[in-house]
């Protein structure tokens, strides 16, 4: 029974190690920072790609009610206006 008691104490303390040690416990902290500083150019990246599409989106939006036929203004808006 002594043999089957060592494999679990084995295996215990390879989780226990496991689990302590991540991506950031390997790498040097200059390493480390380069990296958290691309992440943090990346999202500042994206973020400015975002606010630009949707800055494009609503110029065309407004470009194409601009454009519109006055049929197609009428049939967008019918007859909410005012009779006068």
């Amino acid at each position: 029974m002594a043999k089957k008691k060592q494999p679990q104490r084995k295996q215990q303390e390879r989780v226990q190690q496991e689990q302590g040690n991540t991506l950031s416990d390997f790498l040097q902290s200059d390493v480390l920072e380069k990296l958290k500083l691309a992440k943090k150019n990346l999202q500042e990246v994206e973020r400015e790609q975002e606010e630009e599409r949707q800055a494009q989106a609503l110029f065309e939006r407004k470009q194409r009610e601009k454009n519109k036929s006055f049929e197609e203004l009428l049939d967008d808006y019918g007859m909410k206006g005012t009779k006068y």
